[in-house]
């Protein structure tokens, strides 16, 4: 009998569910099995071919961010970065204003200092400084100047401009003094010419710092109408003498344009000495000028004004000692006098 049947060899690997017999009677047709077809779809047709799902891939879990642990913290609504920035620029101008008023309160501390420090007693005044002589002078100072001190930082740079004009005016005066002098010694008939010089140079000097530097620092160190007044009035005038300065008038003891150009003619060394002092004469007038308008401009900006100066002016007047002893002088003669 084994000589008509033959059995096929055994398969190590074989799979019993793969047999043609089985598969054609699994559920892998062309039809959806029952748990993937709803009989009460209102779909026409054949139902819907079977898809076989792969087997999913486990979805990786969406990244969440870290919670905040400060409830302080502020919170991010969409216009995080624009309240941010406005945050900034407000502590910006806060800290910006914090050390305004600390470097005004430092300057109000070493002022106080330094007035405690030149303080010599209820009662006593300060030493003068100014002039600064020495001290084997037998004149001493006859002025108190400290702008540091005395003046407020607002005006201090105005009033050291004004301290620096004043001596460049000396300087310029001390220039003139030396061209009048080299013109002389060129024409001996200029004489007059020189006496004049020296004569300005020995006046306007004190003058000028008593009559105009005086009252403005005054002006500024105690907020006096009166001294601004003052300053007006006499700084005015000086700049109209350094208007008639530059012009250079004949015979009247500036060297100014018209007397330099014609010391050209003369000798051209000379004529160009007192050019360049008609050039320090110009510089002179334009700076005092521009410095008129801008101690006035300031003046706007204070309480200052004309009754106060007056009131100013008849407190000083009744305060002074002769005054009141002449008043009183003049009452008594009069009550007493022929009836």
């Amino acid at each position: 009998m084994s000589k008509y049947t033959s059995f096929p060899e055994p398969v190590d690997d074989h799979n019993p569910f793969q047999d043609p017999a089985v598969t054609q009677h699994s559920s892998n047709t062309g039809y959806a099995t029952l748990d993937l077809y709803n009989p009460f779809d209102n779909k026409t047709g054949p139902p819907p071919p079977y898809e076989a799902t792969s087997p999913s891939t486990p979805s990786a879990p969406a990244q969440t961010p870290p919670s905040r642990t400060t409830p302080t913290e502020p919170r991010n609504y969409g216009s995080y970065n624009s309240q941010q920035t406005a945050v900034n620029a407000t502590t910006a101008e806060l800290l910006k204003k914090q050390e305004e008023l600390e470097k005004k309160a430092r300057e109000l501390e070493r002022r106080e200092r330094e007035l405690e420090s030149h303080s010599l007693g209820p009662g006593a005044s300060r030493q003068n400084n100014w002039p600064p002589l020495p001290s084997f002078c037998p004149v001493g100072p006859c002025f108190y100047q400290d702008i540091n001190l005395e003046i407020s930082q607002t005006f201090q740079r105005t009033v050291t401009i004004m301290y620096y004009f004043w001596m460049f005016s000396a300087g310029t005066l001390l220039f003139n003094l030396i061209s009048s002098l080299a013109m002389f010694c060129v024409d001996p008939s200029g004489g007059v010419g020189l006496g004049l010089a020296i004569l300005w140079a020995l006046l306007f000097t004190p003058c000028s710092f008593v009559c105009w530097y005086r009252p403005v620092y005054k002006a500024f160190r105690s907020d006096s109408s009166f001294n601004f007044f003052a300053f007006f009035f006499i700084f005015f005038a000086q700049v109209v003498v350094y208007v008639i300065m530059t012009i250079g008038i004949p015979g009247w003891g500036f060297s100014g344009w018209i007397v330099s150009l014609a010391a050209l003619k003369t000798n051209v060394a000379v004529g160009v000495i007192m050019m360049l002092n008609a050039v320090l004469f110009t510089a002179q007038t334009a700076m005092g000028v521009v410095m008129l308008k801008k101690v006035h401009s300031l003046y706007r900006q204070t309480d200052a004004s004309f009754q106060k100066a007056q009131a100013e002016f008849a407190t000083g007047v009744m305060s002074n000692q002769a005054v009141r002893q002449a008043a009183t002088s003049a009452a008594q003669g009069a009550f007493t006098g022929p009836r």
